[in-house]
């Protein structure tokens, strides 16, 4: 019965691509407003495929029906060909009255999430058209479950959103960003009429607490601490020709919100824009500084059709997108980790894409080669977090930002599609690394002396794991909240399935956790409880030679935002160098995600560090003070 229904799925799945080659092949001849979607509504879930290195398996034009207090209602979904697992999607309410194809055809939205290779979800109107802002919200929030939610087997999308609102569909929307501001990057309205002071209100007390989301464990905070209040979030934010007689009250709440001051200049684009006070002390934009801001265009025209006509044009629509995504932003639950920064462009950046095949598996990798990248550059190896793929983890760390800053070249590793067609998980690590190592050595100028490993979570799992079984593979190692499996006994170490034996060889190691991480990093390493936290640090401080003491606890550096890590380091003395070999930062302000601030961090600790390997992998390392920029500061530390 089992295979019956496995077989009965993959033809399921075999028709429902037909369909899809019919909806892509319309098109192509640029009539995509006659595209009928396909429903979702009880179809199967797509299955795996090895072939597919990085991408939604199901694309095209679909469509999924709720029903909303006894009515049935509709959202739309368009996914581009080849856009990635956990893709960027731009959230759209369509103005009433619109066939929404015609609409995403028209308004240039399809040919935009083509070109991208991105997605698109829209809210449409009732039967009867957009009902007030209040009365919608069961239809907004049922769609945009749906949309986020673990019940979507079809899709996945990168987990920050954008949001455009036209006409009537724009409060309802709006609305729904007031109520989940962690959630949404920036948000445009056309033609809206905004929404009243009385449901903003609400927003000015209501507070972000230290609850956090499995996998991480709640945040308690310090005596005194002041909560971030919803109304505290930065969220750029643009209006089109809004309603002048009612939309002070949005314009007053979404200026407050981003710290705005009013500019003296008129942006031809924008129109009138409040941009973020230098001095803002918004949680959100702690990292990247004041760089949100509130616009609002408001052409005078006699004739309104018109006017409103012209907002509709692709010229416009391009004008949206590239407002909005010039944002990116990173942790969408939890506040006091989540901040707002510039997006990555990859055709200006000049990001390669790239694909190899791994146990029979196709394996996507990203490499960055920044033109601060000299002959013999260093390389930072990345192994992104479970179900973050390399595009997610570009923008959700901006490596690509402290590699152009530094001159290294990055290169992140994409995990194996999983038995979930639209998610990834580590598999095949050690062959990828080996494969992967060959790879960029034959392509690119590189400099192997200085291979550094860094890692979130699983991908902080494996990369320290490698560092006690295979600690010849890089210099040094910087990650963030994953030791290895909470059994590492210092003998063995487990990766992926399989056992290997300790090295008990001496590497660089820096790591930096959380006070709401996960279970097995909770604490300190000082309290009474021993965890992963407690054997990672017990094995990497005894092969430098150390131990702790409680003398340790007291030397704590602290530093950021709200002096919210507390950095220990040990050191050892080589000749006339001090060398710190071992170092752990604890951040009390966060959950279980890494933060932005924390990659330049990672990327300070290793990159003092070379390793010579022979051809029986014995290492000799050196440290450098500078760097390696003065060739008389390199000294020997190992062996």
């Amino acid at each position: 019965m089992r295979l019956f229904h496995r077989v009965l799925a993959l033809l399921l799945a075999s028709c429902m691509g037909a369909l899809l080659f019919s909806v892509n092949a319309l098109a192509k001849k640029d009539d995509f407003k006659d595209a009928i979607p396909i429903s979702l509504n009880g179809a199967p879930s797509p299955v795996r495929d090895p072939s597919i290195a990085n991408g939604l398996p199901l694309t095209g034009y679909f469509e999924r029906s709720f029903t909303v207090d006894g009515i049935t209602r509709t959202a739309k979904i368009y996914i581009a060909s080849q856009a990635p697992i956990r893709s960027y999607f731009t959230v759209i309410a369509v103005p009433d009255g619109a066939a929404t194809a015609e609409f995403l055809q028209e308004t240039g939205w399809k040919d935009l999430a083509d070109e991208t290779q991105e997605g698109l979800f829209v809210l449409e109107p009732g039967p009867g058209g957009w009902g007030s802002f209040d009365a919608e919200q069961n239809y907004v929030n049922a769609a945009m479950n749906f949309y986020i939610g673990t019940g979507n087997s079809y899709f996945s999308i990168y987990g920050e959103h954008y949001l455009v609102g036209y006409g009537s569909g724009g409060p309802p929307l709006e609305a729904w960003a007031a109520a989940n501001p962690l959630k949404v990057i920036g948000q445009v309205y056309v033609g809206s009429k905004g929404l009243p002071a009385s449901y903003f209100n609400q927003f000015y007390s209501l507070e972000f607490d230290g609850t956090s989301t499995p996998p991480g464990t709640n945040v308690v905070f310090p005596p005194g601490f002041r909560l971030i209040k919803y109304a505290e979030t930065v969220l750029p934010t643009w209006y089109i020709d809004p309603d002048k007689s009612t939309i002070s009250d949005s314009l007053d709440y979404w200026m407050y919100a981003n710290d705005c001051v009013e500019s003296k200049h008129k942006d031809p684009v924008l129109g009138k824009i409040c941009v973020q006070a230098n001095d803002s002390s918004r949680w959100m934009t702690s990292y990247s500084g004041p760089i949100s801001e509130v616009a609002v265009l408001d052409e005078p025209g006699k004739d309104s059709d018109k006017k409103a006509d012209k907002y509709l044009k692709k010229e416009r629509t391009k004008d949206i997108r590239d407002f909005l995504t010039y944002y990116t932003r990173y942790e969408n639950f939890f506040a006091y980790g989540n901040q707002l920064v510039p997006r990555s462009d990859y055709k200006k950046l000049g990001f390669e894409i790239r694909t190899m095949m791994v146990n029979n598996f196709a394996r996507e990798y990203l490499v960055y080669v920044p033109k601060s990248a000299k002959k013999a550059a260093p390389v930072m190896w990345v192994w992104p977090g479970n179900s973050q793929t390399d595009k997610v983890f570009v923008d959700s760390t901006q490596w690509w930002k402290v590699a152009e800053d530094n001159g290294f070249i990055l290169v992140i590793v994409c995990e194996k599609i999983n038995t979930n067609a639209i998610s990834v998980s580590h598999g095949d690590s050690l062959q990828f690394w080996q494969q992967l190592r060959e790879a960029i050595i034959q392509n690119y100028d590189v400099d192997p002396t200085r291979f550094y490993f860094s890692g979130q979570s699983a991908g902080s799992f494996l990369s320290q794991s490698f560092a006690v079984a295979f600690p010849e593979f890089f210099a040094a190692i910087a990650s963030t909240s994953g030791a290895p499996s909470n059994n590492f006994n210092g003998t063995n170490v487990n990766i992926e399935g399989t056992t290997y034996p300790a090295s008990n060889r001496m590497v660089p190691n820096y790591m930096i956790y959380g006070e709401g991480d996960l279970s097995t990093l909770l604490g300190t390493l000082w309290d009474a409880t021993t965890n992963a936290l407690d054997r990672w640090a017990g094995y990497f401080l005894g092969v430098n030679g150390l131990a702790l003491t409680d003398v340790d606890e007291g030397r704590a550096v602290i530093s950021g935002w709200q002096d919210r890590f507390s950095t220990w380091t040990w050191t050892k003395q080589f000749g006339n160098a001090t060398v710190p070999v071992f170092q752990v930062t604890k951040d009390i302000y966060r959950s279980h995600n890494n933060i932005y601030s924390e990659t330049p961090m990672l990327w300070e600790f290793v990159r003092h560090y070379s390793s010579e390997v022979d051809t029986n992998n014995n290492v000799v390392r050196y440290y450098s003070a500078s760097g390696f920029t003065k060739a008389e500061d390199r000294v020997q530390i190992y062996p």
